[in-house]
C-alpha cells in the first residue's frame, strides 16, 4: 500500500488483519504503547467466537488478559505456603490433559530463569459430550537455590515456597504459553485442535537487547520448524524484538505499523516492508514519552546508550561520546557522557525495572533534550519540541 490505510474502528481493523492472513502466515504489527494493541487483539478474538456457541472459538492468545488467568494466594494466614493458581475455568488450559505439561514448561524456563518450581494439576474425568479430561485445580508452587553460610561451610540449600518476582512470574507465563503452543504445533496429538490463529502481544517488556534477541529468535524458531503453522499475528512495542522477528520469518511475513490518527481516532496502518524500519527513531520516541509522564526507569540509560551508538555510526563517529560531547570545554557533555557510560552498565535486573533517582533523571533529561534538539529529529514526532525549553 503506497499510504497508510485507515480503519474507522478496531473490529474492522481487527477483520482486515484475519483477510491479510490468507495471503502470509505472520503479520508483524508494531505500534507504540497506548494505541490499542492489547484492545486489538481481543476484537481478533472476538471475531472467531460463535454466537450461538460459546465453547467455539478460533484463536488462543497472549496478552494481559492471559496473565489475569494467574493469581496469586499468598498465604495471609501463616506467611508460608505462596501458591500461584491457575484459573481453570479458561479454555487456555482445555488440552493439558494427556501431556507432561510441567517437564514442557521446565525446559523452555531454563533458557530465561535460574528458579525452580513444582505444578499441582488436579483432573476430572470426561463429562458427558467431553472427549478429554478437564483439568479441575491447578497450582504451583517455587522454589530457588541459595548459598548458605561463610567459606568452606558455604553449601547451596533451596528455599522452597516462595513467592518470585513480577517479572519472573511474567517469564514463567511465557513460558508456559510457549508450551501449548508447542503442544498445538505436534503434529502427533489433536489437543487445541480449534486453534486455527495465534495472537501474541507484546510477550516480554523491559528487557535488556541479549535477552529480547533470545526471546525473539526463540519464537520464530518455534514457528518455523513447523511444516504447516497456524497463522500468528505478534505486535509489541519493542523495536529490537519486531525486528529480530523480521529478519528471522522474513518472506512468510507481512510487516505493518499501526498508529492512531488522533484527529478523526482513525486506526493506521502503513505496510513498513518496503522501506527500512529506523527502530532507534521508536525508541527515541518511547523515551521522550516516558520522560514527559515521569516514569524514567535504570535502564533507560541503556536505551538512550544505544540510540547514541546508533546515530553515531550512522554520523561516521568512533564513538557514541561523540553524539553526547563535542568540545573539550564543554563540561556538561563531559558530565552526561560519564553518566551515560556508567549508568548504563550498573548491574540493573532486567525483569525488575527500578525508578530513576531524581538527580539522575534530572540529568537524563538534560542529555535526551540535547541530543534530540542537536541532531534535529523531526520535532512533529515529539509533539513539537520547544527548541528554548529549559530542563530543569
Amino acid at each position: 500500500m503506497a499510504g497508510p490505510a485507515s480503519f474507522n474502528g478496531l473490529p474492522a481493523l481487527a477483520q482486515h488483519l484475519r483477510d491479510e492472513l490468507k495471503n502470509k502466515k505472520f503479520i508483524l504489527l508494531y505500534a507504540y504503547n497506548g494505541v490499542g494493541k492489547t484492545r486489538l487483539s481481543t476484537e481478533f478474538k472476538n471475531l472467531g467466537k460463535d454466537a450461538e456457541d460459546a465453547d467455539k472459538r478460533d484463536t488462543l492468545y497472549f496478552n494481559a488478559f492471559t496473565e489475569d488467568l494467574f493469581t496469586w494466594d499468598n498465604d495471609l494466614d501463616n506467611d508460608e505456603l505462596r501458591v500461584l493458581d491457575l484459573n481453570t475455568k479458561s479454555n487456555f488450559f482445555d488440552g493439558l490433559g494427556e501431556f507432561e505439561i510441567e517437564n514442557r514448561v521446565r525446559a523452555l524456563l531454563d533458557r530465561y530463569a535460574d528458579f525452580g518450581f513444582r505444578m499441582e494439576l488436579i483432573y476430572r474425568e470426561p463429562a458427558e459430550g467431553e472427549k478429554k479430561p478437564r483439568l479441575e485445580e491447578g497450582r504451583v508452587t517455587f522454589s530457588r537455590e541459595v548459598l548458605i553460610g561463610e567459606g568452606e561451610s558455604t553449601r547451596l540449600e533451596t528455599v522452597e515456597n516462595i513467592k518470585i518476582s513480577r517479572g519472573e512470574e511474567r517469564i514463567f507465563i511465557w513460558c508456559f504459553f510457549l508450551a501449548i503452543i508447542e503442544i498445538k504445533l505436534d503434529p502427533d496429538t489433536d489437543a487445541y485442535d480449534w486453534v486455527k490463529y495465534i495472537y501474541i502481544d507484546d510477550p516480554i517488556s523491559s528487557l535488556d537487547e541479549e535477552n529480547t534477541i533470545l526471546v525473539a529468535t526463540h519464537l520464530a524458531k518455534i514457528l518455523k520448524d513447523v511444516v504447516d503453522p497456524p497463522s500468528v499475528v505478534i505486535s509489541t512495542h519493542h523495536p529490537l524484538f519486531h525486528n529480530v522477528l523480521w529478519n528471522e520469518l522474513k518472506k512468510k511475513s507481512r510487516r505493518y505499523f499501526l498508529g492512531l490518527d488522533r484527529a478523526t481516532d482513525a486506526y493506521l496502518v502503513r505496510n513498513t516492508e518496503a522501506t527500512p524500519f529506523f527502530h532507534h527513531v521508536a525508541a527515541l520516541i518511547e523515551l521522550y514519552d516516558v520522560d514527559q509522564r515521569g516514569s524514567l526507569n535504570t535502564y533507560h540509560f541503556n536505551t538512550l546508550r544505544a540510540i547514541a551508538e546508533k546515530t553515531a555510526s550512522f554520523l561516521g563517529y568512533e564513538n557514541f561520546t561523540d553524539c553526547i560531547k563535542h568540545e573539550a570545554d564543554d563540561l556538561e557533555g563531559r558530565l552526561h557522557t560519564r553518566l551515560l557510560n556508567l549508568l548504563s552498565h550498573g548491574g540493573y535486573s532486567i525483569y525488575e525495572p527500578q525508578e530513576m533517582l531524581e538527580d539522575n533523571k534530572r540529568e537524563f533529561r538534560k542529555m535526551l533534550h540535547r541530543f534530540l534538539l542537536e541532531y534535529a529529529f523531526n520535532p512533529k514526532l515529539f509533539n513539537e519540541i520547544d527548541t528554548n525549553q529549559e530542563v530543569t
